[in-house]
């Protein structure tokens, strides 16, 4: 009985130690009140993370309309959080600002200087950027930064029935940021668009919510104007949860094949988005290939693999 009880020990042991720490830095706006209604994944991606046994988030920062974001990730960390409580951290508000110091990269700084971290980069670069940028010293401590963004070449972002192409917004919002980031010797993967098209939610999907709960009643209104325009916009009702998939390579990594240290490089091309964007006929691209020259290797998921979207049900509808 003692060799048994050794043994589920150790087991035990493992996987406390295997626990991967995380800094969650997004651009969180689930609900924001705007003429239009705002994109949720950051949103469900947060309480998706808030529930995954093989993470600890130590801290979260945001990036743009910091003000809101602050109060709404309170909010989730209050419904969602049953263990510790999780520091928030306003970072850079217009997202415009490399090498401008905030509450985020301070904290975020304080934290490495602890502690080797996974950042979690949901939104544009800016405050990962400004880390790096003001404090090369912290890099050897950063394990990896996972992003939402990047494609392979000429892949159009058209979701739905491909009625229109999207642009890569963590990326062209701060292309400066990304720039910085590809300079540095951190490693980096990418998990954007691309493997996020495999996963779709739709209705029938959030019918395990309880909707005599606050956050669930909460999450399911605030979801259904974003399907709304999502069947306007794209004709189909429901939405790509992209930021899920950003999350999923940490949480989740079987459930989605890579491209393993391929290269990554800025290119500059047609814009193939000109609907949403009429006056840019040109701009730049984040693209991975194994033709290209570049001696900056990154590893890009490609694809969410089947029983991934069925993980991010099952998530939201249990309890932590």
């Amino acid at each position: 009985m003692k060799f048994y009880a050794i043994i589920f020990f150790i087991l035990i042991s493992s996987s406390i130690t295997a626990q991967t720490k995380v800094w969650f830095d997004t651009d969180i706006m689930i609900g924001m009140p705007d003429k239009r209604p705002r994109e949720v994944d950051d949103g469900i991606t947060l309480i998706m993370a808030l529930k995954q046994p093989q993470i600890e988030i130590v801290g979260i920062s945001n990036i743009t309309y910091v003000d809101y974001g602050y109060d709404v990730l309170n909010k989730i960390l209050n419904w969602h959080n049953k263990g510790e409580d999780i520091p928030v951290y306003k970072g850079s508000n217009l997202a415009n600002d490399l090498g401008t110091e905030n509450d985020a990269t301070r904290a975020l700084y304080q934290a490495l200087k602890k502690e080797k971290l996974t950042i979690l980069a949901l939104g544009p670069m800016t405050n990962i950027a400004t880390l790096v940028k003001n404090h090369p010293d912290i890099i050897p401590q950063i394990e990896r930064v996972v992003i939402c963004a990047a494609r392979t070449p000429d892949l159009p972002f058209n979701p739905g029935h491909g009625k229109l192409n999207l642009f890569d917004y963590n990326y062209e919002f701060d292309t400066a940021s990304m720039t910085t980031l590809l300079n540095t010797d951190i490693p980096l993967e990418f998990a954007g668009y691309e493997p996020s098209s495999y996963t779709f939610i739709g209705n029938v999907d959030l019918a395990s919510l309880d909707l005599t709960n606050e956050a669930d009643k909460w999450l399911f209104d605030i979801v259904q104007p974003w399907m709304e325009v999502n069947e306007d916009l794209f004709g189909i009702r429901g939405f790509i949860p992209f930021d899920c998939s950003t999350l999923g390579v940490v949480t989740h990594p079987e459930y989605f094949t890579y491209y393993e240290n391929i290269p990554i490089q800025e290119t500059y091309k047609k814009n193939d988005a000109l609907v949403i964007q009429p006056d840019t006929p040109s701009k730049k691209f984040l693209e991975v290939s194994y033709d290209f020259k570049s001696k900056r290797t990154v590893k890009y998921a490609r694809r969410a693999l089947l029983g991934f979207e069925e993980k991010i049900l099952e998530t939201l509808s249990a309890t932590k």
